[in-house]
């Protein structure tokens, strides 16, 4: 078999959960940029589209908003499922200008000044959940630490009650990290239907919170309908919580695996902190996959795509394309330059960027501190999901640093 038809034939193995929890979908990535870096994939049980594994071309769709369009979804879904019910009504999955509108209603609760204000919450946060588990001697870092901080944020940003806060962790954390998939539906249900009842309670008594804004979003002179403000708010708590939760407990492992690399971040903290947390994005690019569908006839890497064809963007491999990268497959935290797409690029590069950044500082900050010698306490689990790409568990032994004079 050639080497462009081993790289095909291997295209499957992408789109198996399983690869991700127990196999290496990196060495599938490495021939596909090399032997078939575009390439199309027959419709079978998700529907045909074309799939890009380098940087350049991944680069190319993400920023052109207007020939490769988000407004159908921006996941593959087994056609079994049929469209996706977020398809051009959710920041996400929407073109101009519904996504203008979107995005510009939430974007000032991103802005630097409002991040800044939040400084003291975060460090509070941080250095409150990360002493308690240098107490205990132990923790299960995913769920007890990296979902905890911006699950909170997201919580204080959407204006969820003190009281309603509890279910909304439990429901997050099973949505997120439920073993199985029914349990991880049941709980997303759970989280839509609370959702919608807050939505209902602000459009009668606006607050201040990111709830209230959607609420009195306007589109062409309309209200948006309630089911469009619900999966809004729904995915807000899922952008707000889960990359930054998959970038973190994974970015700690490469630290813990790597541990000249985490005594560089220990020894000068201040000037290495900022690409080490880029260096945590690139390594881990928690969204496995990022699709588009095609608005007009063009050509991407010397093939032909046609009006209507759907586009897959694997992320991962554009961030280890060598021609973009130096010694990609090496965990390096003062790498520089560091130009991933782990949070996109173009109109839809993620709002909550800075936020997310300030958040692992803050835990990473943290751990730095407090944290003399830390090991794993079992074997980490990875999640078997085609989507997002990271671990589901990280239990890990910590023991506290000695005191500083």
């Amino acid at each position: 078999m050639s080497p462009e038809l081993l790289a095909r034939s291997g295209l499957g193995s992408l789109l198996d959960g399983a690869t991700y929890r127990t196999g290496n979908p990196f060495a599938q990535w490495r021939r596909m940029r090399e032997y078939a870096p575009v390439v199309w994939n027959e419709p079978d049980v998700f529907p045909g589209f074309w799939s890009l594994t380098r940087y350049d071309e991944i680069n190319e769709v993400l920023r052109d908003g207007g020939t490769f369009s988000s407004s159908s979804g921006i996941l593959l879904r087994p056609l079994a499922q049929g469209d996706d019910p977020g398809s051009d009504r959710t920041l996400a999955l929407a073109d101009a200008p519904r996504h203008t509108a979107l995005r510009g209603a939430i974007a000032g609760w991103f802005a630097p000044r409002n991040l800044r204000m939040l400084g003291d919450f975060l460090d509070r946060t941080a250095q409150d959940t990360v002493r308690a588990a240098v107490a205990a001697g132990r923790t299960e870092f995913v769920t007890e630490i990296a979902a905890r901080l911006p699950l909170d944020v997201v919580c204080a940003f959407l204006g969820i009650p003190d009281e309603d806060r509890p279910s909304i962790v439990e429901w997050s954390t099973d949505a997120f990290c439920a073993g199985t998939a029914g349990e991880r539906s049941l709980a997303h249900l759970e989280i839509l239907d609370y959702f919608a009842g807050l939505v209902e309670e602000r459009r009668a008594r606006p607050g201040d919170d990111l709830v209230s804004v959607l609420a009195g979003v306007r589109h062409e002179g309309e209200l948006l309908p309630l089911d469009d403000v619900v999966l809004n708010c729904d995915n807000l708590l899922v952008g707000g919580t889960e990359n930054v939760r998959l970038a973190m407990s994974g970015g700690l492992l490469a630290l813990l695996e790597h541990p000249h690399q985490w005594a560089l971040l220990q020894d000068d903290f201040d000037a290495t902190v900022n690409t080490t947390i880029e260096e945590m994005l690139r390594w881990t690019s928690s969204a496995t996959h990022l699709m588009r569908r095609a608005t007009a006839d063009v050509e991407i890497g010397g093939q032909r795509i046609r009006r209507g064809d759907l586009v897959v963007c694997w992320l991962p491999s554009a961030n280890r394309d060598p021609g973009h990268f130096t010694d990609p497959d090496t965990f390096d935290v003062r790498r520089t330059p560091n130009r991933h797409l782990a949070l996109g690029a173009g109109p839809h590069y993620c709002v909550g960027t800075q936020l997310a950044k300030l958040e692992i500082k803050a835990v990473l900050r943290e751990f730095t501190a407090q944290v003399g010698e830390m090991a794993l306490d079992g074997r980490p689990e990875h999640l078997d999901s085609i989507v997002v790409n990271g671990l589901r568990a990280l239990p890990l032994r910590l023991t506290p640093a000695a005191p500083r004079d």
